[in-house]
Formats: C-alpha cells, structure tokens, sequence
C-alpha cells in the first residue's frame, strides 16, 4: 500500500497494531482483497498511499540507507521534505501541491554503494522497485567508470569475457573506452545483472583502481542534466518508458 516497507508492515501486524476487517491479525501472510477488506493501523483506517517515483542523482559520501549509525550523510538527506506524484505531475501541480514524504513510506530502488554515484530512483511502489532490479527483466545500468590507468585492448577484452571473483562469475552486456589520458581512462559499462560491487570487483581482480563510478541510465532512463544532490519526480512519459522496457522482456 506504500505505507511502509516489506519488514516494517511484518513487524506492525505481529505485534498487534493491525486490524483487519475490525480483527487484529498477526500473520502477516493472511490474504488480503484490497477494495473490500477493511484495513487499521494503530486504529486508523488506511489507504493506499498515492505512488511516488523519484530520480536522485545520489552525489559520492552518501550511503544508500534510511539512517546510519556512524552518522554518515544518506540518500535521505537530498530528498526534499515534499515530492510530487506522477498523478500531480499529470495534473500540473506545483510545490504548494506537493505532500509531506512523512505521509508515506519511500526507499531507494536497490543500492549504490558509499563511492559511487549517479542515478538511484526512489519509490513507495516496491512491487514496481522489485521489478525494476529483477535480473529476469534485464534492464540495462549504464555506468561510466574512471580508472587509475589507460585501457587497452587486453583490459577491455578481459571485462568482456567475464572475471571470477570470490567463485562467482562476474560479467558485463557491454564495454567500451570512452576516453583517456595520460594517466586514466574513462569507461562505458553496461549491466544487465547487478551483484554486490559488480564493477569494482572486476576491476579489483585485474589490479585497475577505480577513481569515480557514476550511473547515467537505468534502461531508457536516463541521469541527464540532474545536478549532482537533486532530486525530481518522473514524468508520466518516463514512468511509461521504463514499464514498457520491463514488458518487452516478460
């Protein structure tokens, strides 16, 4: 319902604090018919919060996390205190329609890690958010990475043909230079699976330091002109793109 998350509403309703159809419930696998089950939390009646989709160009420093406890910088603090929904946008409203982000329960759309930095989308949908990291729907991450050397032929064939790392093997859809230096090179790497640390394991097992890894595009959505700490709502139309990326491989 986008109240809160997965865990929290488990908690909530085993403890007691949720009612359905005047009942109090404490399995939180008892099924639910939404439209005509009456639903209570701390004896309020609760509706479905409107959805929100959000992109974050998540700057270096930030953990991906609702709080920390080494008092570290997190996503959170560059959400704005109000966002709008794509219903809002539809409707063309502005700031003063905008709703408190302490009505509703949002988190990020899986993670980037502490250096990194780029594109990170943030949502109260998590059927949506399941979707959008589910290798199954392999949606394209687009990152561009600088290493601490020049790359040449032989690095590049070598993240192409995959590295082994900690006994997983680790691939790439994509590769390629973008640019270099004298002293560093810029990389195009593309994912269409994502495991813990994807890119910097691979490059760690072949000795390649990273100096700066930034996500641009999450299948056909892309960073943009998005300064680095802001926040903005999807359009309606960029909503849809990246519903219809998902379909087409179902």
């Amino acid at each position: 319902m986008g109240i809160c998350s997965r865990s929290q509403a488990a908690e909530m309703i085993q403890t007691g604090r949720v009612r359905l159809n005047g009942a109090v419930k404490r399995n939180p696998e008892t099924p639910v018919h939404f439209g005509f089950d009456r639903i209570e939390v701390d004896g309020r009646a609760s509706v479905t919060a409107p959805k929100v989709y959000l992109m974050l160009n998540k700057p270096r420093g930030a953990v991906t996390t609702a709080s920390d406890e080494n008092g570290r910088q997190t996503v959170y603090d560059f959400l704005p205190p109000a966002s709008l929904s794509s219903n809002d946008l539809a409707q063309g409203a502005g700031k003063n329609a905008m709703r408190e982000h302490n009505a509703r329960w949002i988190a990020p759309v899986g993670r980037l890690d502490k250096a990194s930095e780029g594109l990170l989308l943030v949502t109260n949908d998590s059927e949506w958010a399941a979707r959008v990291i589910a290798p199954n729907t392999h949606l394209d991450k687009v990152y561009h990475v600088q290493i601490a050397q020049v790359a040449d032929d032989l690095l590049v064939a070598s993240l192409q043909n995959g590295i082994e790392s900690d006994g997983a093997m680790l691939r790439v859809k994509s590769v390629k230079r973008l640019r270099s230096g004298e002293k560093n090179s810029w990389l195009e790497i593309v994912l269409d699976e994502g495991k813990n640390r994807h890119i910097r394991r691979m490059l760690d097992a072949l000795g390649v330091d990273v100096l700066r890894l930034v996500r641009v595009a999450v299948g056909p959505l892309a960073l943009g002109d998005l300064v680095k700490g802001a926040s903005r709502p999807l359009t309606l139309a960029e909503k849809a793109l990246l519903d219809q990326a998902m379909m087409d491989f179902r």
